[in-house]
């Protein structure tokens, strides 16, 4: 059945199903129009974590980054964490020449290996594992001084869980310490608050990363325990990801400024917020702040965060060769596209969109709408953006010149992070209005439009800790996410199953088009 009528695509960010009930705002939000659509519409529930979106195991959050690659893909690859997993596990990343570099300049130099990155086991950004397999190897390999500045999550695990990374940490420094070896915790900080911002949204943050980690100036601790606790203690309710910048020192010295000679590894693996400490690290030219006297090292990223711009210049993992994407399909078939969000997730339906490429399959057949997002924090003004998206995609809708349009509603997953229950509830709501403004203009333009998202967050905003008490959460869940073909004219029905995923969406609007999809794809589910 070929569609005679455009398509919309909206991905509620960060809304799915709820299995536990605990703080579920997407519940307990006044929604409608969700309601409506999932009453009355042909529905199905899509996994968006593990292995649906090519993770290590069901025990794997997803994300909004390997969540849009695989809805724009149709196919699901080997990511993040499992990708960095199968290169440490078979040698590769260590035969890299990447990784000869690094450890060949600092033991020819007689300087330290830093490693930069998110501390914890979340596998959203990073993975404590892999930071142990890299000391354990340069101490193995003849590196005789390391550093580590820790970036506090508290988003992707337990609020209030730095600690347990910290002394896991140390606990590795002290058994691999001696023979020859010294290393040691350098500097750190919340990863809401420095480093690691993504989308130029607030170079301000990396410019304290960066004279927290290179520079070593801030604020001096003993220890980073010490320096946890102290702001705890400060600062009245501070979760992890909101704690300030905090730097080693000895007699009122840092222990692990970065300097000439020295090798740098950002081991993060997601890249959105990687890219622009790379840029810092990496690019002569560079604007955005007074880096000072730049230090001429050996900087290298866990992977390339970004192909099309070639950053970081050097890095450990080979990304995913994506190819054979939707856009690439409807391309190839003449479909005009058209993709829309905030700043905050702008670079999902773009270049995570299209298979990690920056770059557009074709400037005639492709638009990309980018809308500033505000620089506050996201429970301060929960709504976000989701009126100008709409604003702008309904304007697109009657011009009536697209084929297949597709969207971002950040909310759930922004205003989800923040911890905040009541403002979430309010960014949910907020999606679920621009959800009713579309659907009127789908009705009147004859377009269908789906419904769906790229993971859960907001359905999930309480949990129980390890003393069985309830905590708030700001992770990711692991909960299924809804897929709604909402169509007034053509009768769609979709095949019953429990194993649909993410990657099964765009095989479904190929078929929708009448366009054959190729045979890497999954099914579709109509």
């Amino acid at each position: 059945m070929k569609a005679k009528k455009p398509i919309l695509l909206v991905v509620m960010d960060g809304v799915g199903f709820s299995k536990t009930g605990l703080g579920d705002a997407v519940t307990l939000a006044n929604t409608p129009t969700l309601d409506w659509l999932l009453q009355n519409c042909p529905n199905t529930r899509l996994k968006a974590h593990g292995g649906a979106v090519g993770l290590p195991s069901d025990d794997d959050m997803g994300n909004s980054e390997v969540g849009h690659n695989a809805i724009g893909c149709g196919q699901i690859y080997s990511q993040g964490a499992k990708l960095v997993n199968e290169s440490i596990e078979s040698g590769k990343m260590y035969g890299s020449d990447t990784w000869k570099e690094v450890v060949s300049n600092v033991k020819k130099n007689g300087s330290a290996l830093h490693f930069i990155g998110l501390l914890s086991d979340g596998n959203v950004h990073s993975n404590i594992s892999h930071l142990f397999s890299m000391l354990e190897e340069a101490k193995k390999e003849g590196v005789s001084k390391a550093r580590v500045h820790i970036l506090l999550d508290g988003r992707d695990v337990p609020a209030t869980s730095a600690l347990t990374y910290v002394e896991q940490l140390e606990n590795k420094l002290s058994e691999l310490n001696g023979e020859g070896f010294d290393g040691r915790i350098a500097s750190g900080g919340g990863r809401m608050k420095v480093t690691m911002d993504r989308y130029q949204a607030n170079w301000e943050m990396v410019e304290l990363g960066w004279k927290t980690h290179v520079k070593g100036e801030g604020r001096q601790f003993a220890s980073a325990k010490e320096a946890i606790e102290t702001f705890r203690n400060e600062i009245e309710g501070v979760i992890d990801q909101d704690l300030p910048a905090f730097v080693i020192a000895e007699n009122g010295e840092a222990v692990g400024k970065i300097n000439d000679k020295d090798s740098v590894v950002l081991y993060n693996f997601r890249g959105d917020r990687a890219i622009e400490l790379s840029m810092a690290f990496d690019n002569d030219i560079f604007t955005f702040f007074d880096r000072g006297a730049k230090p001429d090292v050996v900087y290298a990223g866990m992977l390339q965060y970004d192909g099309d711009l070639k950053l970081p210049k050097r890095y450990l993992v080979s990304p995913p060769e994506i190819k054979d994407t939707l856009s690439e399909l409807l391309v190839n078939n003449g479909y005009k596209q058209y993709a829309v969000s905030e700043t905050q997730k702008y670079g999902h339906v773009t270049y995570f969109w299209n298979g990690n490429r920056s770059a557009k399959f074709s400037e005639e057949l492709e638009t990309f709408k980018e809308i500033p997002s505000d620089n506050v924090s996201f429970d301060q003004r929960p709504w976000m953006k989701s009126a100008e998206i709409t604003d702008d995609l309904i304007e697109v809708i009657k011009s009536g010149e697209y084929d297949f349009i597709r969207c971002n509603f950040p909310n759930g997953d922004m205003v989800g992070h923040t911890g905040s229950l009541d403002s979430t509830i309010i960014g949910v709501e907020s999606v679920d209005l621009g959800l009713e403004r579309l659907k009127k203009v789908c009705d009147e333009c004859k377009v269908t439009m789906l419904i769906t998202a790229d993971h859960g967050n907001a359905d999930e905003m309480v949990e129980r800790n390890k003393k069985g008490e309830l905590a708030v959460r700001t992770a990711h869940s692991l909960n299924p996410v809804p897929f709604i073909i909402y169509d007034t004219e053509t009768e769609y029905e979709i095949i019953p199953s429990d194993k649909y995923g993410l990657a099964n969406i765009a095989p479904t609007v190929a078929k929708m088009f009448g366009i054959k999809a190729p045979d890497c794809w999954e099914a579709s589910m109509i």
